[in-house]
């Protein structure tokens, strides 16, 4: 089969099943494929853009699956094919049959090559091999708390929705990390490329994208001039974790460092630019500019990490806690935070022999214990603005937006930044009462204020 026998036969197949002939670019792509050309140089060839010539092999792929019934893709398209025309005419070999009188002769032409065969020498992509990963920053996938809903929403954004941006975010230790982990677990098998990095050391931009790129070029020669190319070239999934270190402390949430604000236009990047691939954040609060992305309705999705329901009981159980009926108001009182759990039910066994009917009833405040170097870490970065507003939550549980600053000289605008950055931190939640929307603060925080200001 020649690939003009292709066009042809595929043409043919296509018109059948839709009523319409291929196109000239989806033949140009077809015949392209079979010279090993890439997306960049067919579309050099057709006077195209790179993206609209990826675009338009994904539907072609898609419309070829649809056709001879099994996935078709770029690696696999002319097997397929192949196969797809041997099985329709019944035929392993092209013959003709020549008639002599009443006999016939076959006589078998030379044997066709497929273009495996002819590619064999061609260097294979990473989708015809297992996932290259490097997980050398992520942490171990430890005892891990169920949390099905929120697996389920991430499966979603990347697998059906091939959402390009996703931000986790949530209070140090909630779990962010160990939720990614167990995701990476359940979908490794659909990227040809995972990487993590934690910032945590805080890489420039330029460090960071030099580390991506020799990860990707290992299986991928020629090297692609940017990270945009690799993530368009092949399915990768890339978290960065930590990413909270890049802010600045006494500032609103997500404001980053004087040397780090070229990642906020990487980061547009990654969700306006079209490709194929998912870059995860992870963060104690979530940046500025992925608010605005998701306003303009850009390939990005936010998940505010909250503390666990049921699987908290697991914890308090590991401990061996005593009076069940006691544990929801436990798991309550320290909003389901896995570490804080963990924490005071350490304290509830040190002190009260793991009672935690004793441990309630002896305190009037909340006891917090060993959590207030882990609280004081995050209201250390509030801003001066932020420091005024949250202080005003000492005797108020909740504020409405509609409500006057109780210091005369912030404005009402002041206020509102400084509630929508509180709740970007994951401090403030808001909270429905009648037709007003009011902002709550939890009372671990109110008793650690009550503590701090006192």
């Amino acid at each position: 089969m020649d690939i003009q026998e292709v066009l042809n036969w595929t043409d043919e197949q296509v018109f059948t099943k839709t009523g319409k002939h291929l196109d000239w670019l989806q033949k140009s792509i077809l015949q392209g494929i079979w010279q090993h050309q890439d997306y960049y140089e067919i579309a050099a060839n057709n006077e195209k853009s790179y993206d609209h010539v990826k675009k338009e092999a994904w539907k072609l792929w898609k419309l070829l699956s649809d056709v001879v019934g099994e996935d078709v893709k770029k690696s696999n398209v002319f097997s397929v094919l192949e196969q797809a025309e041997l099985s329709a005419t019944g035929n392993s070999t092209n013959f003709m049959q020549i008639g002599i009188g009443n006999n016939q002769v076959n006589i078998c032409s030379e044997q066709h090559r497929s273009p495996s065969d002819l590619s064999s020498s061609h260097s294979p992509t990473p989708q015809d091999s297992s996932p290259i990963i490097d997980l050398t920053d992520a942490p171990d996938l430890t005892e891990f708390y169920s949390r099905t809903s929120e697996l389920t929403t991430l499966k979603q954004w990347i697998l059906q929705d091939h959402t390009r941006l996703i931000t986790i975010y949530g209070l140090s230790g909630i779990g962010k990390s160990l939720l990614t982990r167990q995701l990476i677990e359940q979908i490794k098998t659909e990227f040809d490329y995972m990487m993590w990095r934690s910032l945590s050391d805080r890489p420039t931009l330029s460090s960071l994208k030099n580390q991506l790129q020799q990860f990707f070029a290992q299986s991928q020669q020629p090297s692609l001039p940017t990270i945009i190319d690799y993530l368009r070239h092949s399915r990768c999934l890339v978290i960065l974790d930590d990413l909270h270190n890049l802010f600045k402390s006494g500032e609103l949430a997500g404001e980053y460092l004087t040397d780090y604000k070229e990642y906020r236009t990487f980061f547009r990047q990654i969700a306006k630019n079209h490709h194929q691939s998912c870059v995860i954040l992870i963060s104690w609060e979530k940046p500025r500019e992925i608010a605005t992305l998701e306003a303009e309705k850009h390939s990005t999705r936010t998940l505010h990490l909250k503390g666990l329901s049921a699987d908290a009981e697991k914890i308090l159980r590991s401990h061996q806690l005593t009076d069940s009926d006691k544990w929801p108001e436990l798991i309550n009182l320290y909003q389901g935070h896995p570490t804080w759990l963990n924490i005071i039910a350490s304290t509830i066994v040190e002190l009260f022999d793991g009672s935690v009917s004793l441990f309630l009833s002896y305190s009037e405040d909340i006891f917090l214990g060993d959590l207030e170097p882990i609280l004081e870490s995050h209201l250390e970065r509030l801003s001066d603005l932020e420091q005024q507003v949250i202080s005003g939550f000492r005797k108020n549980q909740a504020i409405a937006l509609s409500q006057k600053p109780t210091n005369p000289e912030l404005s009402q605008s002041e206020l509102w930044s400084a509630i929508q950055s509180l709740v970007r931190r994951g401090l403030l939640e808001k909270i429905s009462e009648g037709e007003r929307g009011m902002f709550q603060l939890h009372p671990i925080w109110q008793q650690y204020l009550k503590f701090k200001l006192s």
